[in-house]
C-alpha cells in the first residue's frame, strides 16, 4: 500500500508530518518557487518513469535566483532526493510531484532579502489534468498574462499563480476546460498552465519567451520530437488572438497537461473541431516516450523502483 512521503526539513518524512507554521513568510507572501515532476507508471514495465527530472532541478534553480534564493543541494542531490521520495511512496500509478524552495522565516514584513529558504519535496497520484483524447476548449480569458517586470514571469513564482487561478476559474465557469491569457501587449501568451503551439501549413508556431511565457520543459521536448521524428520545423515569434481561429491545429503542452489538443478557441473550432492528426501523432510519440516506451529517449527517464535497486 503506498504511502505518500515528503522531504521537508532535511528529512524524509510521511507527508502528514510535513507541516509549516502559519507564520511562514512564504504562506503569508507567496514567496516560493516550485516546479512539477511527472511520474508516469508503465504496468507492463512495473515501473515508474519520472520525466527529466534534471531540468526540474535546473529550472527551479534558475526560478530562486530570480528570487533571491538558493538551492543547498547540487543538481545530483536534489535529483536523487526526488527519487527517493517517490520511491519510498511505493505508488503503483501516476503521480506529480511538487519540489519547492520557500521562504521559510517565521516573520512579518515584505522583503526578499535578510531571510531563510528551504527545500521541500512531496508526491501525490495524479491522473489527466485535461482530456488529451476529446481536447481542450479554451476561451480567451480577460486577464492578462503577468509581466516581467512585475512579477518574473519565466520564473515558477508561488505567489504569481493567483494570476493564472483567476484565469483558469474564469474559464471553467463559462464552461471551457482552459483559459488563453494574453500578454500586456495583446498577443497570445500561453494557458493558466500551459504552453501553447499553432500549427500552420504544417510549421509549429509557438510565443517566444519575450511574451511572458514559462520557458516549458514539455515544450521543448514536444517541439524536439517533431522535429526529430516528425520533420517539422518551429517557428518561435507573437501570435494574436484571431490567429488561433484559423489555425489548423492548436495543442498545449505542460507537466500536468502533457500534450493536450485544442478543439476549440473562444467557440470557433479549431481545423475540423476534433484533434488534428499532427497533434495525435505527436501526442503518441509523447506518451511512448514518457512511458519507457521509445528507447532513443530512455536519458529522459528516472526509473524510480529499479534505480533503488528494488521493484514495486
Amino acid at each position: 500500500m503506498a504511502t505518500p512521503m515528503a522531504f521537508f526539513r532535511g528529512q524524509i518524512v510521511p507527508l502528514e508530518q510535513a507541516n509549516i507554521n502559519v507564520m511562514t513568510h512564504a504562506f503569508n507572501y507567496g514567496t516560493a518557487v516550485f516546479e512539477g515532476v511527472r511520474g508516469n507508471w508503465n504496468a507492463e514495465q512495473n515501473e515508474l518513469y519520472l520525466f527529466r527530472v534534471e531540468d526540474h532541478v535546473k529550472r527551479i534553480r534558475q526560478s530562486a535566483k530570480i528570487m533571491r534564493m538558493g538551492l543547498r543541494f547540487n543538481d545530483e542531490e536534489a535529483a536523487n532526493i526526488i527519487q527517493q521520495v517517490v520511491e519510498k511512496s511505493g505508488f503503483k500509478e501516476d503521480v506529480y510531484v511538487r519540489p519547492m524552495i520557500y521562504m521559510s522565516s517565521e516573520i512579518v514584513g515584505v522583503r526578499m532579502h535578510n531571510l531563510e529558504w528551504d527545500f521541500l519535496v512531496y508526491v501525490t497520484p495524479f491522473g489527466s489534468y485535461l482530456d488529451p483524447d476529446q481536447g481542450a476548449r479554451c476561451a480567451t480569458s480577460s486577464w492578462r498574462r503577468v509581466d516581467d517586470t512585475e512579477i518574473p514571469a519565466r520564473a515558477k513564482v508561488n505567489g504569481l499563480y493567483v494570476n493564472n487561478a483567476m484565469a483558469k476559474s474564469e474559464a471553467q465557469l463559462n464552461g471551457f476546460d482552459e483559459a488563453i491569457m494574453l500578454n500586456q501587449d495583446g498577443h497570445v501568451s500561453e494557458g493558466s498552465g500551459e504552453n501553447i503551439v499553432m500549427i500552420r501549413n504544417g510549421k509549429l508556431i509557438t510565443p517566444a519567451p519575450s511574451d511572458n511565457i514559462l520557458e516549458g520543459i514539455t515544450l521543448e521536448t514536444a517541439l524536439e520530437l517533431a522535429a526529430k521524428e516528425m520533420g517539422l520545423s518551429v517557428e518561435r515569434r507573437s501570435i494574436d488572438r484571431s490567429e488561433l481561429y484559423i489555425a489548423d491545429e492548436v495543442f498545449m503542452t505542460g507537466t500536468a497537461a502533457h500534450l493536450t489538443p485544442v478543439v476549440e478557441v473562444d467557440r470557433v473550432p479549431v481545423g475540423d473541431g476534433k484533434p488534428g492528426p499532427i497533434s495525435k501523432r505527436l501526442q503518441s510519440l509523447y506518451f511512448s516516450s514518457i512511458t519507457g516506451r521509445q528507447p532513443a529517449y530512455t536519458s529522459w527517464l528516472t526509473p524510480v523502483y529499479a534505480r533503488a535497486g528494488v521493484r514495486a
